[in-house]
């Protein structure tokens, strides 16, 4: 399986590396002018993750509401793929352990295989990695929106190929999200000491005003 990132996910390993003390914000970005009592006022908007609507691996509906107020990691993965997926989820248990139990922390794994992968086949994925099912979800949803989110939403590769193995392929990266829904980092998730720099900055953000 290749690992495809975009430019956007090179800026944000090469931003990470770096150990900024304010983490970048990534996307798009516009701004608003208002004038108030006659001075004029322009404010960043900063691009967050489109709305969406999704089933974890107990059937619950997940949207854009249930994480909101909440900083996450984000991946994209299927439980077939013989290549890089182990590696990332390993990877993400170490995150879990370190943050297990914490209220405003939570991570979102989604298929990308969800023909495949039946509601009762991620419940045991979850439960064989140790996931509570709560705080680390796993989630199902229509194929070419899923990726379409995973595009458009977190800067992540993800579709089908016939030529590679398992025949998919998809980012190996692990996206950091703030509490306003706004991308601050992304991760190689094969890369231990990548995740090292997740860990560092999930620390830095929690700190951020």
């Amino acid at each position: 399986m290749k690992i495809r990132f975009s430019s956007v996910l090179l800026f944000a390993l090469f931003a990470c590396n770096n150990h900024q003390h304010t983490l970048p914000i990534l996307g798009n970005r516009d701004t608003k002018t208002t004038v108030v009592d006659g001075k004029t006022q322009v404010d960043t908007i900063y691009q967050t993750i489109p709305p969406f609507s999704l089933v974890n691996q107990d059937g619950d509906s997940i949207t854009q509401e249930s994480v909101k107020g909440k900083m996450y990691v984000a991946d994209f993965f299927f439980t077939s793929c013989p290549t890089i997926c182990p590696i990332m989820k390993k990877q993400l248990i170490r995150v879990f352990e370190k943050y297990k139990g914490d209220a405003n922390f939570m991570i979102l794994s989604h298929t990308i295989d969800p023909e495949f992968d039946t509601l009762a086949l991620l419940k045991d994925y979850a439960t064989r990695l140790g996931s509570d099912g709560k705080q680390w979800m796993f989630l199902r949803g229509n194929r070419e929106q899923t990726y379409e989110l995973a595009e458009k939403g977190y800067y992540a590769t993800a579709m089908a190929d016939s030529t590679e193995p398992g025949g998919y392929v998809h980012s190996g990266g692990l996206i950091l999200v703030d509490p306003m829904g706004r991308v601050r980092g992304v991760y190689n998730g094969t890369d231990a000491a990548e995740v090292d720099h997740l860990l560092e900055d999930i620390d830095l953000l929690k700190n951020e005003k």
